[in-house]
């Protein structure tokens, strides 16, 4: 019996036992005079959760135990005495052997494992066997042992509200754990980046060639692995050109679609802007790449710019921009539809016309939100690939010339840990210390964000 089936079972029986603990509570409320303390649906929920809850967590350490006993099964049994002894040999016949057990496999290539894959069939069977026998036996007994509890004098609602508020702080402490654990990771490879390249060669380099690093001689070599250009290219592209781009244009939509636009035509035009936060971003460097840079290319050859790139920071810039217009409009057009109505009629009764009104009391009263969107274009342009590799290239280069190709913090992470890479060379090390100052910079920029969108939230509550 697969775990699937059992967890399904398990449910079934969960089912029952909500169904049989309501079904009491209502009697035991029906025959007893005393006041209940918490409904019938509680008790039922509280069964149930004891019927499931444990069976359920059984299963989920069992999934991964169980796998190690049945290969020590059959390690163990008679048929395994002509494993070869060198570990790669033994794992992968022991593989083909599991794969022809469960079914995943139509033949093996290794004779041992036709003979091994009966015996590891047989353990598939027993230990899946103990593991429904252990779990439906925990479901039976939590089950009957909540089902002797229910009483109208029972706190039921106060057990499940305390289990569901666990498992909600359960959820919570997962979220911040993993930050932890990210934050760790990264800060854990940077140091051993560090100990080999200097942190202020890294910071303040104006030459960036991790490649020189593969030979022994050149493993520290200076200006090796300054990241600079890599900091100005992710700048240069998502925070300047794309923003350029996304900020008047997302802040001028969410304006007309909230002040000027009829409700008709603000119903089909809002969606099929937003329709652009789930273009995929291949579509976007397919765009960027054959139609936009070209184009740009040849503008700048035809107004006498000399040396224009095919891959250049304007082409990824400009199309990261248009991108990004969905997250400015909807957060911007969100926060004006919530300023009081009355502000905007105040003003209008004041004389002020309707452009005033927009630009002296509806934006500045929903600048908190428009800050949030303008973080959120900020932080997806710094995060983005596929636009700047397809289109703005791989060279990394300090200048502030648009049409010259470009690179940015994310792509050289991404051909860095690209393929075959030992993680204890300088090279491959580079990334997480790249990963660390990008992480740096984006809890800069939301600090400083929080602290403007304070300043104006309390300004206008």
């Amino acid at each position: 019996m697969s775990l699937s089936s059992i967890a399904l079972l398990i449910l079934g029986l969960g089912l029952v036992a909500w169904l049989s603990a309501r079904a009491k509570a209502v009697a035991l409320a029906r025959t007893d005079a005393r006041r209940a303390h918490s409904l019938p649906g509680y008790h039922g929920w509280y069964v149930a959760l004891w019927a499931v809850l444990p069976a359920l967590i059984f299963l989920a350490v069992w999934s991964n135990v169980s796998g190690g006993l049945v290969t020590q099964a059959v390690l163990d049994s008679p048929a395994a005495v002509n494993l070869p002894e060198m570990p790669m040999q033994r794992g992968a016949i022991l593989s083909e052997a599991r794969g022809l057990a469960n079914g995943t496999l139509k033949a093996a290539f290794n004779p041992e494992a036709n003979v091994l894959a009966p015996v590891y069939r047989e353990a598939i069977r027993e230990y899946g066997l103990i593991g429904a026998a252990i779990a439906l036996f925990l479901a039976f007994a939590g089950g009957a042992y909540a089902y002797t509890r229910v009483s109208p004098q029972f706190r039921a609602r106060t057990r499940v509200e305390r289990l569901i508020m666990g498992v909600l702080l359960l959820a919570s402490l997962i979220a911040i754990l993993t930050t932890f654990g990210i934050v760790l990771s990264l800060v854990f490879e940077s140091m051993r980046f560090f100990a080999r390249v200097s942190p202020i060669e890294f910071l303040t380099g104006l030459n960036w060639s991790p490649q020189t690093a593969i030979r022994a001689d050149q493993a520290g070599s200076s200006g090796a692995f300054g990241a600079i250009p890599l900091f100005w290219g992710t700048i240069f592209i998502g925070a300047i050109i794309a923003m350029i781009v996304a900020i008047p244009l997302g802040l001028m939509s969410a304006i007309y679609l909230t002040q000027y636009a009829s409700p008709r035509l603000r119903r089909w035009m809002k969606p099929t802007l937003e329709m652009l936060a789930g273009v995929p971003t291949v579509v976007y460097g397919y765009f960027a790449a054959l139609t936009v840079a070209p184009a740009i290319r040849d503008f700048a050859a035809g107004i006498g710019i000399a040396g224009a790139s095919s891959e250049s920071a304007l082409a990824a810039g400009l199309v990261m921009g248009i991108m990004i217009i969905p997250f400015v409009s909807s957060m911007a057009d969100d926060s004006i539809a919530a300023v009081p109505q009355a502000m905007r009629d105040g003003s209008l009764a004041m004389g002020a016309t309707t452009s005033e009104t927009i630009k002296k009391v509806l934006v500045p009263a929903a600048l908190p939100g428009v800050v949030g969107g303008v973080l959120l274009a900020v932080s997806r342009a710094i995060g983005e690939t596929m636009i700047v590799v397809m289109a703005a290239g791989l060279a990394a280069n300090l200048t502030l010339n648009p049409f010259a190709s470009v690179t940015t913090v994310t792509t050289q992470i991404v051909q860095l840990l690209t393929g075959d890479q030992e993680f204890d060379s300088a090279k491959t090390l580079a990334a997480f210390a790249l990963g660390l100052v990008l992480f740096v910079v984006t809890l800069l920029l939301n600090i400083v964000a929080l602290r403007v969108v304070k300043k104006y939230r309390e300004a206008y509550e």
